[in-house]
């Protein structure tokens, strides 16, 4: 009885996947909304723990800053997939466009919040205080607080103008914010990629004992990546599904769109918060800080133009009018990750802080 408990242990994320999988395309074929719904969701993220697990194999090939970019880049997928598949469903429903936006700062917010926050929570309750390169914050919060400014000029747009203006002005933001993106990536992976690495070591080292006989451990980075976006495909057409019924599901239960939103949100980042959890607990902060602001960083500069011109392609007019309370939240989000992160240093009370802001949006999301 040992070896399959074993099994069950290391691969449960696969089992899940697979069974969810197969659950929610019967319930999708014989019209049980609810059921199919729920069963996409879970497949989502198990599969999505899977990629995580994969990517974090590769990443420790890798080292950094790639490795924590190769999961960042992994989760932005899933994200996408999932945003576009909902924006699919705005031909039939109008309404939805309000869940993608929703969804786009909701998993930004959730990010630098629920991730970071749980995460510097658990590191902080283990090791007191843990120290990364002050670098990569100041670097990521600056790129943060001007992508946050570049989305504001379309909703102020929407203020006073026309929907063809604040349509052109979606379409010159999502370009000018994919342009920032590719010189960040550069400076990143190439002038100055001494920034998003360790400067100093943790005063406090725990030894954690690395698991050798897991599969893809001693697979080639080549089936990796082709299991990778195998795992991808499956999760689309989960995504088509969760769309598709998560649409009647959510109207009929009358949930907000800020809401759904953050349910979204949770389903794409579950792969980064588990990760992130076990990078706090192996005092691995500067890790912690690389994916949680890293894949901020890029839901924004490249999630975000990629669902402006998929949406073109499909003929949905998507624009980036955001909500004074989404741009808002934004804003103090990125303030107090500037403030926590600007030392180099963590601890529980900052995580705690995160937690507490991330749940007060979280109430208004749900009633405003």
């Amino acid at each position: 009885m040992e070896e399959p408990r074993h099994i069950f242990k290391e691969y449960w994320d696969i089992f899940v996947g697979f069974s969810a999988l197969f659950l929610a395309i019967i319930f999708h074929l014989q019209n049980i909304s609810i059921l199919a719904t729920f069963f996409a969701a879970i497949g989502i993220g198990a599969l999505a723990v899977t990629i995580s697990e994969i990517a974090e194999i590769l990443a420790e090939r890798f080292g950094e800053p790639f490795g924590s970019l190769i999961l960042t880049f992994s989760a932005v997928l899933v994200e996408i997939l999932i945003l576009f598949m909902v924006v699919l469903e705005a031909k039939a429903h109008p309404d939805v466009i309000d869940t993608v936006k929703n969804g786009i700062i909701a998993t930004v917010i959730v990010d630098l919040n629920a991730l970071l926050g749980i995460a510097v929570f658990v590191g902080g309750l283990s090791f007191k205080e843990q120290v990364h390169n002050e670098d990569t914050s100041a670097s990521y919060t600056t790129v943060l607080f001007v992508a946050a400014a570049m989305l504001l000029v379309p909703t102020t747009i929407s203020i006073h103008s026309n929907h063809n203006s604040l349509f052109n002005a979606s379409l010159i933001i999502a370009s000018l914010l994919m342009i920032y993106y590719f010189v960040i990536f550069k400076f990143q992976t190439d002038t100055h990629v001494h920034f998003f690495k360790f400067k100093k070591r943790s005063r406090v080292k725990k030894d954690i004992k690395e698991d050798e006989d897991y599969y893809f451990d001693k697979k080639s980075n080549v089936f990796n990546i082709a299991f990778l976006i195998f795992l991808l495909v499956l999760i689309g057409i989960l995504s088509e599904i969760f769309a598709n019924e998560g649409v009647v599901v959510f109207q009929n239960f009358g949930l907000s769109a800020g809401f759904v939103g953050i349910l979204i949100a949770f389903v794409t980042v579950a792969p980064e918060l588990f990760t992130a959890i076990r990078a706090a607990k192996n005092d691995e902060m500067q890790r912690v800080v690389n994916i949680a602001m890293g894949a901020s960083t890029v839901s924004i500069l490249l999630t975000v133009p990629a669902l402006i011109f998929l949406s073109l392609l499909v003929g949905v007019n998507l624009t980036l009018d955001f909500t004074p309370l989404q741009v808002g939240a934004l804003i103090i989000t990125i303030i107090l990750v500037w403030k926590t992160t600007e030392d180099g240093e963590t601890n529980y009370l900052e995580g705690l802080s995160h937690l507490m802001l991330f749940l007060s949006y979280a109430v208004i999301a749900i009633f405003y």
